[in-house]
């Protein structure tokens, strides 16, 4: 929408900001203009312009490296069948996507990736996702919010840190205020203290990871479970690794009513961090309060088969007093590549996925706490991330082993002050066991380097 201005609102403007003029205002100061002309290439055949960027590209080394990152981007592989499809021209129109009238085939897609999150989560439905996990989380206790009208949020410590920064930054915003649990030493959340603080009605949801930013599992047990219920409290389930949700039990048997979480895993390139594909599924019971869009299945006045937008809970499409969400759009193309994968890898590929994970990241936790001078952390049941105390200071041993072209990990530090000496470490199915082998012989010598200084 274009606002003009007029003269003496402009004035007021610049007054309020401290300047006198438009040109004042959008003047580049001295010490960062540029002073002399700018060394562009003449223009280039199209063959010399590939070939130019390809050498940009060989100077990223970091794309051979042996990588052991994760927390909350997982290398997982990707059948070259998504590529071909996702890219057809059906799919990249410019075209609104959910224009119900030209866009059946992307409204069918979104439908079924509905579904999988459906049948993924054990929740009732899901919405056609939403930017990424972070944002999903923050949507989701406004979910909450709206439910029982509480103003406040009790949130594990095990949660992945930027997904409680992004939900900070939202509940700023909204007055809301957010309490966090504190980890056991087992490296989960403490229920204790969950128990003590639902017990006081006082949370519109209480909010658990798992697996949690350490890789361990963090469910509701039925103690806590049934004090959260009978606090109002809604319990949130955060998924940052959504592959996990092939091997492990679903939210919803262990009582969740609303689940979170970034589905990148499932095909979704790595590409330094996003784009991304975040998804919320819920019970029914909060079907009016979902935000974002939800594609139903209907059929058309001759009976065929018809896909169309339904229940939008945006000021778009509905009452502005009634909106829940002012989320504008969602992930659809990373949602198509998800729902390609999934398709794809159908029930039992996605369980053998699983399981690879499951037995990578054992043959990497066996390896690195044989060594001497590294431990594990902590002994809680675990999915595909380990979380290894070097004793000594993390991003040293970080810096060490990089020189050695070895991504070893996150080093925790950065997160929680307490855990400086540790290194948060990932192994999915594309890690190899030469990879691990390099890696322990790597970690030994550096290890044992830092010990003896």
């Amino acid at each position: 929408m274009y606002t003009p201005h007029t003269q003496a609102d402009i004035r007021a403007m610049l007054d309020a900001i401290g300047v006198g003029s438009l040109d004042e205002l959008l003047a580049v100061p001295d010490a960062v203009a540029l002073k002399a002309e700018l060394d562009v290439v003449p223009a280039l055949p199209e063959y010399q312009i590939a070939r130019r960027f390809d050498r940009f590209a060989a100077k990223n080394t970091g794309v051979d490296a042996i990588s052991f990152l994760g927390a909350g981007a997982y290398r997982h592989y990707t059948p070259p069948a998504i590529a071909t499809l996702a890219m057809r021209g059906e799919f990249l129109t410019a075209y609104t996507p959910y224009q119900a009238e030209v866009s059946q085939g992307y409204l069918q897609a979104i439908y079924e990736w509905q579904s999988y999150i459906c049948l993924l989560t054990g929740m009732d439905i899901a919405n056609a996702s939403v930017y990424d996990g972070a944002t999903a989380l923050a949507e989701g206790a406004i979910m909450a919010i709206n439910a029982n009208g509480r103003k406040r949020l009790l949130v594990s410590r095990a949660i992945h840190p930027n997904y409680r920064a992004v939900l900070k930054t939202y509940c700023d915003g909204l007055d809301v205020e957010i309490d966090e649990i504190a980890l056991a030493p087992d490296g989960t959340t403490d229920f204790a203290a969950l128990k003590a603080a639902v017990a006081t009605k006082a949370y519109a949801a209480v909010a658990l990871q798992s697996p949690n930013f350490f890789g361990n599992i963090d469910t509701l047990d039925a103690d806590a479970l049934a004090a959260v219920r009978e606090s109002g409290t809604v319990p949130i389930a955060v998924i940052a690794e959504a592959m996990a949700l092939a091997a492990l039990a679903t939210p919803a048997s262990w009582g969740a009513e609303i689940v979170v979480g970034e589905a990148q895993s499932f095909g979704v390139a790595l590409a330094y961090g996003g784009p991304y594909v975040g998804f919320i599924a819920s019970t029914k019971e909060h079907m009016r309060r979902i935000p974002g869009r939800l594609v139903g299945k209907s059929v058309d006045n001759a009976g065929r088969t018809a896909y169309v937008l339904t229940l939008q809970a945006r000021e778009q499409h509905i009452r502005r007093e009634r909106a829940t969400s002012n989320i504008c759009t969602n992930q659809a193309h990373c949602a198509l590549i998800a729902t390609i994968y999934l398709a794809l890898m159908g029930k039992t590929g996605l369980r053998d996925v699983a399981a690879l994970n499951l037995e990578r990241s054992r043959e990497l936790a066996t390896a690195v706490s044989s060594l001497k001078g590294v431990d594990l952390k902590f002994h809680a049941p675990f999915f595909n991330e380990i979380v290894v105390d070097v004793h000594q200071p993390a991003g040293a041993v970080l810096a060490k082993l990089q020189e050695r072209n070895i991504l070893g990990g996150v080093d925790l530090g950065r997160y929680y002050p307490e855990l400086s000496t540790c290194i948060l470490m990932n192994a999915t199915e594309l890690t190899s066991s030469g990879e691990i082998e390099a890696l322990t012989t790597a970690l030994s010598e550096v290890v044992h380097v830092h010990a003896n200084v």
